[in-house]
């Protein structure tokens, strides 16, 4: 059995940071991540993301049926990679609002404030246009401006604003309302995730042991502290490793739950349904589940503007020659370039974020549909709905039982309808009328509020952020206090978006990667 310092828990956004602070610092650490490496070309690439999607790259998670969605079950993909849901995800750079870090000191995270975490945000910046008061210009992770501006996304900025809504130039900065073109994770046209940044930089030190396609099935315990981990290598072969320091766990608001219920800590009575003995009982393991869900405005148009068909014969071959021979063209386009903030209720802050894809694109499983036309997807940036993760069996391959319980209160329907009523005020504005666009859905018959509610839940789909299943705090659903260590078991912490105690008005990767520097700052004594 192999002794390392520590033993990081998932080669993703958060496990590439951990790793390569510990390992800058002189600790010998071993990586464990349950996929392969990323050397799927489409990974890089940006506007490629799509064909990784589904792959063996990602982990396809499936709710329930969920009764808020029409009895549906919808699907969570998620990393399965080194650089995890940042080699695999849209590459846009959000942080969210000081709001929510305020509100996380509040509940009981001390010394996670704005005023806290904007500093470490900006440490782990290198942005490409923006410096200052609120941007880094010297970290790992590369943030840079779009290299393709389709003509759809642009025409949505313009009809927004026709609409009444504001141009921003910066989401990051001292105000997130507005609209714009998203700055991304990426440099010289290619994707930049946190294993092609972070963990890239220390990849040959002896100190570091990277373990792929390594399927962790417990953590293992030494006089209720944690010890080290077993897991099972792609050659069907057992193995245990020890952690000389701690465990850390950075697999993923579904992953790190289920593992952390495998081995004995979680919902006491839960655990003892499957047999499994109770060496820590944390109620809130699983719980306090939150997703950011979106319900499409569609619009189509006979011209051919989109990207439609951009991905096939002639196009493709051309679309490849300009990126492979130029670092242009539309290869280099995350897809969602643009999207927005907006506070449509009234309550001071966004509460719906747009994304917008142009193209008819359905959820994860439908992929894209027939036709040239636009996305405009509205998402609820703070749900009231909470859901849970828990265990099938005491098989680690068993898939988890997945509640998320999406669009079951109405605060979270009317603020999704007040979304789609905005994103339809967008779609009939002169500059996307300047391209043929008419609505396709709801549609021109969906006009009492009844008939939108019906078209939200009857096509609503996750964004992709599940967080929360091992939140922060003191109270007594809380799994890891202010310093991310587990309640109660020594030696281990959590560093990923499980730990969020309400999840951030915005995309989650930035965040998680600022949450696994503090980690490493906390192992560190550094903060």
């Amino acid at each position: 059995m192999k002794t390392f310092d520590y033993i990081v828990v998932g080669g993703g956004s958060s496990g590439c940071v951990v790793t390569n602070r510990l390992v800058k610092a002189g600790k010998s650490v071993l990586m464990l991540e349950a996929g392969p490496k990323d050397n799927m070309p489409f990974i890089h690439i940006p506007a490629a993301f799509v064909r990784v999607l589904g792959t063996k790259r990602t982990f396809m998670y499936q709710t329930e049926p969920e009764p808020g969605a029409n009895g549906r079950v919808l699907v969570v993909p998620q990393g399965r990679t080194l650089g995890g849901g940042s080699s695999v995800n849209a590459m846009i750079y959000i942080r969210g609002q000081a709001q929510d870090y305020d509100t996380w000191r509040d509940l009981g995270c001390e010394g996670w404030g704005y005023d806290d975490v904007l500093p470490v945000f900006k440490r782990s910046e290198d942005n490409e246009t923006l410096a200052g008061e609120y941007h880094g210009t010297s970290g790992p992770l590369k943030v840079s401006e779009p290299r393709h501006r389709h003509p759809i996304s642009s025409a949505f900025l313009r009809a927004a604003q026709e609409v009444g809504l504001p141009l921003t130039h910066d989401f990051n900065g001292a105000s997130q309302e507005g609209v714009g073109f998203f700055q991304t994770t990426t440099f010289n046209a290619r994707r930049g995730s946190t294993a092609a940044t972070y963990l890239k930089a220390v990849k040959g030190s002896p100190l570091l042991t990277i373990s792929t396609d390594s399927a962790v099935s417990r953590i293992m315990m030494e006089n209720g502290a944690a010890s080290g981990i077993a897991y099972r290598t792609a050659d069907g072969v057992d193995h245990q490793a020890r952690a000389k320091e701690e465990v850390i766990l950075c697999a993923g608001a579904l992953a790190t739950p289920k593992l952390m219920m495998l081995s004995g800590i979680g919902p006491a009575v839960h655990l003892a349904s499957h047999g499994i003995p109770v060496l820590r009982d944390l109620p809130g393991v699983g719980e306090n589940f939150q997703d950011h869900i979106t319900a499409s405005v569609y619009g189509i148009t006979d011209r051919p503007v989109s990207m439609k068909g951009q991905d096939k014969g002639l196009r493709a071959a051309l679309n490849g020659l300009q990126y492979l021979f130029g670092r242009a063209g539309l290869l280099t386009s995350n897809v969602v370039e643009t999207g927005g903030f907006i506070d449509t209720s009234g309550c001071g802050r966004p509460d719906i974020q747009f994304h917008v894809t142009p193209a008819l694109v359905g959820d994860a499983s439908r992929g894209q549909m027939d036709g040239h036309g636009v996305s405009i997807n509205p998402c609820i940036l703070r749900p009231e709905a909470r859901g849970k993760v828990s265990l099938r069996s005491t098989r680690a391959e068993d898939p988890i039982v997945f509640f998320g319980n999406n669009l079951n209160n109405r605060t979270d329907i009317e603020t999704l309808m007040r979304g789609i009523k905005l994103g339809r005020k967008i779609l009939a504005a002169p500059a996307m009328k300047a391209l043929g666009f008419r609505e396709l859905a709801p549609g021109d018959e969906a006009q009492s509020d009844e008939a939108i509610e019906k078209h939200a839940r009857s096509i609503a789909k996750t964004v992709y952020h599940p967080s929360g299943t091992a939140k922060m705090g003191r109270d007594a659903m809380a799994v890891v206090d202010s310093q991310l260590r587990v309640i109660g078991v020594p030696r281990l912490r959590v560093a990923d978006a499980s730990v969020m105690p309400t999840l951030v008005s915005g995309n989650t990767n930035a965040p998680t990667i600022m949450i696994a520097e503090r980690c490493a700052d906390f192992i560190l004594s550094r903060a």
